[in-house]
């Protein structure tokens, strides 16, 4: 396959194509005589994998690291499971840290009715403090 069929059936782009070989998640495919790349079918099947994997939060770093367990014939799920769980950490902080913004959030706008200048709005008074 070329790469704009690739591209179309994985739902990529031709750049994202190029930057993942770039960064070793796909391997470079051999090139036609025209010089064309020629990929496999699989890379499909391997780009789709790495958007899920994007899709649940993982890096590109993460992803080749999920790749090469994938791709090798004997290894354990170990490596996967200590990734996983480190993740799921990541993102109970994340919430975390979302929960104390949004309860900030939600005391500014308990000041703010919406009727008194803006210089006196509790949240463009709170964002010009120096502190």
């Amino acid at each position: 396959m070329r790469s704009g069929e690739v591209a179309r059936r994985s739902g990529v782009n031709v750049e994202t194509l190029r930057f993942y070989e770039r960064e070793g998640l796909l391997p470079e495919p051999p090139r036609r005589e025209s010089g064309y790349r020629k990929y496999p079918p699989e890379t499909v099947e391997l780009i789709r994998f790495i958007k899920r994997a994007q899709e649940l939060g993982f890096s590109l770093r993460e992803v080749q690291e999920l790749l090469s367990v994938r791709n090798a014939p004997r290894a354990k799920s170990g490596p996967v499971r200590r990734l996983l769980a480190a993740k799921v950490v990541e993102i109970e902080r994340k919430i975390q840290d979302l929960q104390v913004l949004k309860q900030v959030l939600d005391e500014l706008l308990g000041r703010c009715d919406g009727r008194r200048s803006a210089s006196s709005c509790p949240l463009i008074r709170s964002l010009c403090r120096e502190d």
